[in-house]
């Protein structure tokens, strides 16, 4: 073989290999994935990403880093993944209020429709609605009936204006005929706080915080703000059953990644990320946390479905004309 065609299979036979080596090398097999949190460490997303992590770096065999980038709305994590090459190796766990109701209050910098893909979800938590134990309603309808009864005397507070838990409220007022003044927070802890103390009434709050509450006896639950019955509280109705079957909002916690990513990738990190929330210990510890396993989705109906959310949202906030210092 002359040697131009001697060095022309060679090169062949070397593109050949790496054309097929390219793909598992991006699919996580020789680096470490960074995965990125829009939180601060020990939050809920916080929490949920170091499980998933810890499982994950055992079933690929490679480090999997848990890097906390708080703030802006969630766009100073958005814009980290977005800037670093999309090759998968650095993916975002996320719960999707950052994609479907910050982004209707507050300049992200960023579309969540455009420049990101969710990948993969990892677990859902619903709204509830708690109360102060000092409150005289032990049910929904005691609780309506205690409100009307102290016009312009009652409140509810929010874990953030904008945010679901804000406009659970809204809806709640409205179609129960209601007057309760809005009172935000930032986060969950401090709303609490002022409920189970009785200083605010009542809120809906993710299932995540206010369930260890509800189980020491420091929170009354109204109603879960879902269309079946939540496995964390399963005694507990659902507000749909009480006649609010516009009181539905849950949020979800999983994986979402730069809109570049390929699809190849994608299945392939969401495949990986499926199965580690899959796993036993993981279920076991999400559960323990407050969260609720979730159906398995294709990268089309996740896309979809945060199309949907972000849409009935959109028209949430117009409504109601909710803004961020409401």
């Amino acid at each position: 073989m002359p040697p131009f065609a001697f060095r022309r299979a060679r090169n062949a036979v070397c593109a050949a290999a790496l054309a097929i080596a390219l793909p598992a090398a991006l699919a996580w097999t020789d680096k470490p994935v960074r995965m990125l949190v829009p939180a601060p460490a020990g939050g809920t997303m916080d929490v949920v990403a170091r499980m998933v992590a810890d499982q994950l770096s055992a079933d690929i065999g490679q480090p999997v880093v848990v890097d906390n980038k708080p703030g802006a709305g969630g766009a100073i994590a958005v814009q980290a993944m977005t800037l670093a090459p999309a090759d998968g190796q650095t993916i975002m766990m996320t719960a999707s209020n950052i994609l479907t109701e910050i982004p209707h209050v507050m300049k992200t910098g960023f579309d969540p429709l455009k420049d990101v893909k969710p990948v993969a979800v990892v677990a859902r938590a619903s709204l509830v609605l708690v109360g102060a134990p000092q409150l005289p309603a032990k049910d929904l309808k005691g609780l309506i009936a205690h409100i009307k009864a102290n016009p312009g005397k009652m409140s509810f507070a929010s874990y953030s204006a904008g945010t679901a838990s804000h406009y659970a409220g809204m809806i709640l007022n409205q179609k129960a005929g209601l007057d309760l003044q809005h009172v935000p927070f930032q986060g969950s802890p401090p709303a609490l706080t002022q409920v189970m103390g009785g200083q605010i009434p009542v809120m809906f709050d993710g299932m995540a915080t206010s369930k260890p509450m509800i189980s020491a006896g420091k929170l009354i639950a109204y109603g879960v703000a879902a269309k079946t019955r939540s496995t964390q509280l399963p005694q507990v109705p659902t507000l749909a059953e009480q006649g609010y079957p516009e009181l539905d909002f849950s949020n979800w916690v999983g994986v979402i990644a730069s809109a570049n990513l390929s699809h190849e990738l994608t299945d392939k990190i969401h495949a990986a990320v499926a199965k580690a929330a899959a796993s036993p210990k993981v279920r076991e510890r999400l559960a323990g946390a407050g969260f609720e396993p979730s159906g398995d989705q294709t990268e089309a109906q996740l896309a979809q479905s945060v199309r949907a959310e972000f849409e009935r949202n959109a028209g949430i906030v117009k409504t109601f004309n909710i803004k961020l210092n409401q």
